[in-house]
C-alpha cells in the first residue's frame, strides 16, 4: 500500500483586506496541526494577503464567477474552513454553504435568515421586538416626530461602519436628510456601547461570549477598547444566541448598557467576526483555536476563561513589499 500524503489544515481568510490580526490568530491556531492560512481577496493590495501563506487575487463576491472560482480553490488547496470578513459576502456563502460543504470545506458563515435579520436595521429592530430582546424604538423618518423625542438618530437601512448616522435635534435638520437612500429613526440608547463577541457551535449551541467596552471608534471600527465582565450582556448573548434561527460559528452584536439601571438595548447584530476580535482574542478568547478544532473534529478548549480588563489601543502599521516596480 502506498504512503498517503494528508493535506495540512487549511483556512481561508475571505475578503481578508486589512485583517491582519485575525489571519495571524488563525495562523497560530492551525500551527499545532502543522497547518496553513491562505487569503482571498478581490484586490491585488490586501495588506492581510501579503502576510499569508498563500494569496489569490478572486472575482468580487457579487461576480456570478465568485463561487465556482472560490469553489474550485478551495478544492485545490484543500480548504477545511472559510472565515468571511464583510458583509456583502456572508448571504452569497450562506445560499451556498452545502457546496462547499460537499467537497469538506465548511463555511463560518450562519443561515439566510440570521444574514437577512442582521443586514437591515429595520429587520433588526423589529425582530428584536418581535423575540422579546431589547432594543431602541425604532420607526420610518415620515413618523419619526410624531413617535419620538427629540433628539433622535437616522441612520441608513442597509448602512455599516456608522456611515451616514445623523443626531436630528429639531424638525429642520430632519427636513434635510436626503429622501434618496432609504432611512430609518432610532432613539437615542443611553449608557456605555460594547461590542459583545459570541462564539457557537457548528450546531448552534452557545459557547462563549465576551462584551468589550467601545472607548474610542475610528471609521465605525474600535479603535480603543478594554474586556469587561458584565452578566446581563453575557446572559443577554444566550438570549439572543438560542433565539435566532440558525446562527453558528460567531457573531457579534453591539448594545448600549446602563450601568445604573443594568440595562442594556442592542442596535446591531452582525454574523462574522467583528473588527474588535483582536481584543477578546489577545483576552484568551480564543474564537479561531476553537473553531479549527471543532472543524478538525478534535475536542475544543474549554471556554469562559478570558481576562477582563484588558486593553486595547489600536494604532497604524504597514506592511512593505518589493514590486520592482508596479503595485501588484
Amino acid at each position: 500500500m502506498g504512503i498517503v500524503l494528508m493535506k495540512p489544515f487549511t483556512v481561508l481568510i475571505s475578503s481578508a483586506g486589512r485583517r491582519v490580526a485575525l489571519l495571524r490568530a488563525f495562523q497560530e491556531a492551525v500551527r499545532p496541526l502543522s497547518g496553513r492560512v491562505i487569503a482571498a481577496d478581490a484586490s491585488p493590495l490586501s495588506a492581510a494577503a501579503h502576510l499569508a501563506d498563500a494569496r489569490f487575487v478572486v472575482p468580487r463576491c457579487t461576480s456570478p464567477e465568485f463561487v465556482d472560482f472560490m469553489l474550485d480553490l478551495c478544492q485545490r488547496e484543500g480548504v477545511r474552513l472559510i472565515v468571511p470578513t464583510i458583509d456583502p459576502e456572508l448571504l452569497v456563502y450562506a445560499e451556498h454553504r452545502d457546496r462547499f460543504a460537499a467537497i469538506g470545506t465548511r463555511v463560518l458563515v450562519s443561515s439566510k435568515q440570521v444574514i437577512e435579520i442582521g443586514a437591515k436595521k429595520d429587520l433588526t429592530a423589529r425582530w428584536l421586538t418581535d423575540n422579546g430582546l431589547p432594543a431602541p424604538r425604532t420607526c420610518s423618518i415620515d413618523q419619526a416626530l410624531d413617535t419620538l423625542p427629540l433628539p433622535f438618530i437616522v441612520k441608513p437601512v442597509a448602512g455599516s461602519a456608522s456611515i451616514g448616522v445623523r443626531t436630528i435635534r429639531s424638525p429642520v435638520e430632519l427636513s434635510a436628510v436626503t429622501r434618496d437612500a432609504d432611512y430609518i429613526a432610532q432613539e437615542i440608547a443611553s449608557g456605555d456601547e460594547y461590542t459583545v463577541d459570541v462564539l457557537l457551535t457548528q450546531d448552534g449551541d452557545f459557547v462563549d461570549a465576551v462584551p468589550r467596552r467601545r472607548i474610542e471608534v475610528r471609521a465605525g471600527e474600535v479603535s480603543k477598547g478594554i474586556t469587561a465582565r458584565v452578566p446581563e450582556l453575557e446572559s443577554l448573548a444566550r438570549d439572543l444566541a438560542a433565539k435566532l434561527p440558525g446562527a453558528q460559528g460567531v457573531i457579534n452584536f453591539q448594545a448600549f448598557f446602563e450601568p445604573a439601571g443594568r440595562r442594556a438595548k442592542i442596535i446591531e447584530i452582525n454574523p462574522r467576526f467583528g473588527g474588535g476580535y483582536p481584543l477578546a482574542h489577545h483576552a484568551g478568547a480564543n474564537f479561531a483555536r476553537w473553531l479549527v478544532e471543532e472543524t478538525a473534529g478534535l475536542k475544543p478548549i474549554s471556554p469562559g476563561t478570558w481576562r477582563e480588563g484588558v486593553l486595547m489601543l489600536r494604532y497604524d502599521d504597514a506592511v512593505f513589499i518589493e514590486t520592482g516596480g508596479e503595485a501588484r
